[in-house]
Protein backbone atom coordinates (compact mmCIF):
# COMPACT_ATOMS: atom_id res chain seq x y z
CA UNK A 1 0.00 0.00 0.00
CA UNK A 2 1.20 3.51 -0.60
CA UNK A 3 1.61 5.90 1.50
CA UNK A 4 -0.53 9.42 0.78
CA UNK A 5 0.46 12.58 1.39
CA UNK A 6 -2.28 15.57 1.61
CA UNK A 7 -2.31 19.23 2.81
CA UNK A 8 -4.91 22.09 3.73
CA UNK A 9 -4.34 25.55 5.13
CA UNK A 10 -5.46 25.92 8.75
CA UNK A 11 -7.89 24.27 10.52
CA UNK A 12 -8.64 26.25 13.71
CA UNK A 13 -10.19 23.20 15.87
CA UNK A 14 -12.70 22.54 13.36
CA UNK A 15 -11.91 19.42 11.51
CA UNK A 16 -15.37 18.65 10.02
CA UNK A 17 -13.61 19.35 6.37
CA UNK A 18 -10.66 16.69 7.24
CA UNK A 19 -13.43 14.04 8.55
CA UNK A 20 -15.64 14.40 5.35
CA UNK A 21 -12.23 14.20 3.15
CA UNK A 22 -11.16 10.97 4.99
CA UNK A 23 -14.49 9.24 4.16
CA UNK A 24 -14.69 10.16 0.36
CA UNK A 25 -10.36 9.76 -0.26
CA UNK A 26 -11.67 6.46 2.15
CA UNK A 27 -7.79 7.40 4.06
CA UNK A 28 -5.49 4.97 6.11
CA UNK A 29 -4.34 5.81 9.37
CA UNK A 30 -0.56 5.83 8.07
CA UNK A 31 -1.79 8.82 5.66
CA UNK A 32 -0.55 12.07 6.17
CA UNK A 33 -2.27 15.51 6.12
CA UNK A 34 -0.29 17.75 6.35
CA UNK A 35 -1.94 21.25 8.11
CA UNK A 36 -0.03 24.31 7.27
CA UNK A 37 -0.31 26.11 10.86
CA UNK A 38 -2.93 26.91 13.33
CA UNK A 39 -4.27 23.77 13.47
CA UNK A 40 -6.20 24.98 17.23
CA UNK A 41 -5.40 21.63 18.62
CA UNK A 42 -3.18 23.16 21.71
CA UNK A 43 -5.32 26.82 22.24
CA UNK A 44 -7.01 26.27 25.47
CA UNK A 45 -4.76 24.07 27.14
CA UNK A 46 -7.22 22.20 29.10
CA UNK A 47 -10.06 19.94 29.32
CA UNK A 48 -11.01 21.10 25.79
CA UNK A 49 -7.90 20.55 23.82
CA UNK A 50 -8.41 17.04 25.44
CA UNK A 51 -11.73 16.51 24.00
CA UNK A 52 -10.54 17.65 20.89
CA UNK A 53 -7.13 15.36 20.74
CA UNK A 54 -9.73 12.64 21.73
CA UNK A 55 -12.04 13.04 18.82
CA UNK A 56 -9.52 13.77 15.99
CA UNK A 57 -7.67 10.53 17.52
CA UNK A 58 -10.29 8.71 15.33
CA UNK A 59 -9.66 9.77 11.94
CA UNK A 60 -8.09 7.14 9.59
CA UNK A 61 -5.25 9.59 9.24
CA UNK A 62 -2.14 11.24 10.33
CA UNK A 63 -2.07 14.45 11.47
CA UNK A 64 0.88 16.18 10.74
CA UNK A 65 0.91 19.99 11.86
CA UNK A 66 2.87 22.96 11.50
CA UNK A 67 3.04 25.51 14.44
CA UNK A 68 1.11 28.31 13.96
CA UNK A 69 0.31 31.61 15.64
CA UNK A 70 -2.96 31.06 17.80
CA UNK A 71 -1.73 27.53 19.54
CA UNK A 72 0.80 26.62 21.93
CA UNK A 73 4.02 25.64 21.07
CA UNK A 74 3.83 21.78 22.05
CA UNK A 75 7.52 21.42 23.33
CA UNK A 76 5.70 23.86 26.17
CA UNK A 77 2.43 22.26 26.88
CA UNK A 78 4.14 19.04 28.72
CA UNK A 79 3.35 15.51 27.90
CA UNK A 80 4.63 15.65 24.52
CA UNK A 81 8.08 13.74 23.51
CA UNK A 82 10.18 14.16 20.71
CA UNK A 83 10.79 11.33 18.02
CA UNK A 84 11.40 11.01 14.28
CA UNK A 85 8.61 10.81 11.54
CA UNK A 86 9.76 10.62 8.35
CA UNK A 87 13.31 11.57 8.75
CA UNK A 88 12.79 14.64 11.08
CA UNK A 89 11.97 15.10 14.81
CA UNK A 90 8.22 15.79 15.75
CA UNK A 91 6.42 16.10 19.11
CA UNK A 92 4.07 13.45 19.91
CA UNK A 93 1.79 12.28 22.97
CA UNK A 94 1.42 8.41 23.35
CA UNK A 95 -2.25 8.75 23.84
CA UNK A 96 -2.82 10.05 20.53
CA UNK A 97 -0.39 8.91 18.19
CA UNK A 98 -1.93 10.09 14.84
CA UNK A 99 -1.07 14.10 15.73
CA UNK A 100 2.24 15.18 15.24
CA UNK A 101 3.64 18.56 15.33
CA UNK A 102 6.73 19.14 13.23
CA UNK A 103 9.72 20.63 15.32
CA UNK A 104 10.46 23.72 13.17
CA UNK A 105 13.35 23.43 10.74
CA UNK A 106 13.65 19.92 10.40
CA UNK A 107 13.66 18.52 6.87
CA UNK A 108 10.91 15.46 6.31
CA UNK A 109 10.83 12.91 3.41
CA UNK A 110 7.70 12.65 2.06
CA UNK A 111 7.59 9.73 -0.44
CA UNK A 112 10.62 10.71 -1.44
CA UNK A 113 10.43 14.36 -1.34
CA UNK A 114 12.33 16.57 1.05
CA UNK A 115 10.22 19.58 2.80
CA UNK A 116 11.80 21.58 5.07
CA UNK A 117 8.96 23.01 7.77
CA UNK A 118 9.29 27.04 9.08
CA UNK A 119 6.36 27.77 11.42
CA UNK A 120 5.06 30.52 13.44
CA UNK A 121 3.51 34.11 12.47
CA UNK A 122 2.99 37.19 14.49
CA UNK A 123 -0.95 37.12 15.42
CA UNK A 124 -2.69 40.73 13.92
CA UNK A 125 -5.40 40.26 16.75
CA UNK A 126 -2.61 39.82 19.59
CA UNK A 127 -4.19 43.20 21.18
CA UNK A 128 -7.81 41.80 20.79
CA UNK A 129 -7.48 38.43 22.49
CA UNK A 130 -5.41 40.10 25.53
CA UNK A 131 -7.89 42.86 26.01
CA UNK A 132 -10.76 40.00 25.93
CA UNK A 133 -8.77 37.54 28.28
CA UNK A 134 -8.25 35.14 25.20
CA UNK A 135 -4.54 32.96 24.57
CA UNK A 136 -1.43 34.63 22.84
CA UNK A 137 1.99 33.10 23.58
CA UNK A 138 4.75 35.36 22.83
CA UNK A 139 6.60 32.53 21.59
CA UNK A 140 4.29 32.59 18.08
CA UNK A 141 7.26 33.42 15.90
CA UNK A 142 10.47 32.09 15.17
CA UNK A 143 13.07 33.25 17.23
CA UNK A 144 17.12 33.91 16.59
CA UNK A 145 18.14 30.05 17.56
CA UNK A 146 15.00 28.41 15.60
CA UNK A 147 16.24 31.01 12.48
CA UNK A 148 19.66 29.94 13.08
CA UNK A 149 18.53 26.34 13.23
CA UNK A 150 16.75 26.65 9.55
CA UNK A 151 19.78 28.46 8.14
CA UNK A 152 22.32 25.64 9.15
CA UNK A 153 19.65 23.09 7.78
CA UNK A 154 19.59 24.78 4.34
CA UNK A 155 22.92 25.72 4.15
CA UNK A 156 23.77 21.58 4.75
CA UNK A 157 21.71 20.77 1.97
CA UNK A 158 23.28 23.71 -0.35
CA UNK A 159 20.28 25.88 0.22
CA UNK A 160 18.40 23.57 -1.87
CA UNK A 161 15.45 21.58 -0.80
CA UNK A 162 12.27 20.76 -2.94
CA UNK A 163 9.16 22.07 -1.03
CA UNK A 164 9.43 24.72 1.96
CA UNK A 165 5.96 23.92 4.17
CA UNK A 166 5.43 27.40 6.01
CA UNK A 167 2.77 28.87 8.15
CA UNK A 168 3.28 32.85 6.90
CA UNK A 169 4.95 33.50 3.74
CA UNK A 170 8.27 35.97 2.71
CA UNK A 171 7.12 39.43 2.65
CA UNK A 172 7.00 39.91 -0.86
CA UNK A 173 4.15 37.59 -1.52
CA UNK A 174 1.97 38.86 1.36
CA UNK A 175 -1.79 38.55 -0.18
CA UNK A 176 -2.96 42.40 1.07
CA UNK A 177 -6.15 41.92 -0.15
CA UNK A 178 -6.70 39.20 2.65
CA UNK A 179 -5.61 41.50 5.64
CA UNK A 180 -8.03 42.33 8.19
CA UNK A 181 -9.69 45.84 7.77
CA UNK A 182 -9.60 48.26 10.90
CA UNK A 183 -5.79 46.90 11.98
CA UNK A 184 -3.35 49.46 10.33
CA UNK A 185 -0.85 47.55 8.70
CA UNK A 186 2.33 49.82 10.08
CA UNK A 187 1.60 48.14 13.30
CA UNK A 188 1.94 44.80 12.31
CA UNK A 189 4.96 42.92 13.40
CA UNK A 190 6.82 41.60 10.08
CA UNK A 191 9.96 40.50 11.12
CA UNK A 192 9.17 36.81 10.25
CA UNK A 193 7.91 37.36 6.91
CA UNK A 194 11.00 39.93 5.93
CA UNK A 195 13.22 37.07 7.21
CA UNK A 196 11.68 34.31 5.06
CA UNK A 197 12.03 36.58 1.88
CA UNK A 198 15.81 36.15 2.60
CA UNK A 199 15.58 32.94 2.67
CA UNK A 200 13.46 32.46 -0.62
CA UNK A 201 15.81 34.65 -2.15
CA UNK A 202 19.00 32.69 -1.36
CA UNK A 203 17.34 29.12 -1.65
CA UNK A 204 16.12 26.94 -4.80
CA UNK A 205 12.78 25.23 -4.19
CA UNK A 206 10.10 23.49 -6.29
CA UNK A 207 7.43 24.13 -4.24
CA UNK A 208 6.37 26.84 -1.36
CA UNK A 209 3.03 26.28 0.74
CA UNK A 210 1.70 28.23 3.37
CA UNK A 211 -1.73 29.11 5.27
CA UNK A 212 -2.27 31.93 8.10
CA UNK A 213 -4.10 34.22 5.63
CA UNK A 214 -7.05 32.12 5.06
CA UNK A 215 -6.95 32.73 1.44
CA UNK A 216 -6.22 30.36 -1.53
CA UNK A 217 -3.78 31.82 -4.13
CA UNK A 218 -0.87 31.04 -6.41
CA UNK A 219 1.73 32.80 -7.41
CA UNK A 220 5.05 31.31 -8.84
CA UNK A 221 5.89 28.90 -6.62
CA UNK A 222 4.34 29.63 -3.41
CA UNK A 223 0.42 28.53 -2.72
CA UNK A 224 -1.34 29.75 0.06
CA UNK A 225 -4.07 27.56 0.91
CA UNK A 226 -6.81 27.25 3.54
CA UNK A 227 -9.99 25.46 3.28
CA UNK A 228 -9.23 22.50 0.74
CA UNK A 229 -7.18 19.57 0.79
CA UNK A 230 -5.08 18.68 -2.09
CA UNK A 231 -2.51 15.83 -2.98
CA UNK A 232 1.04 17.15 -1.52
CA UNK A 233 2.97 17.54 -4.66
Amino acid sequence: MIQMTYITGDTHGDFHRVAYFCDAAETKSDDILIILGDAGINYYEDYRDTDLKTQIAGLPITLFCIHGNHEARPECSGGYKETLCNGGKVFIESKYPNILFAKDGEIFDFNGTKAIVIGGAYSVDKHFRLENGWKWWNNEQVNDKMKAYVEGQLAANNNQIEVVLAHTCPLKYQPTESFLPGIDPATVDKSTEIWLDGIEKRIQYRKWYCGHYHIEKQIDKLEFLFGSIKKFI
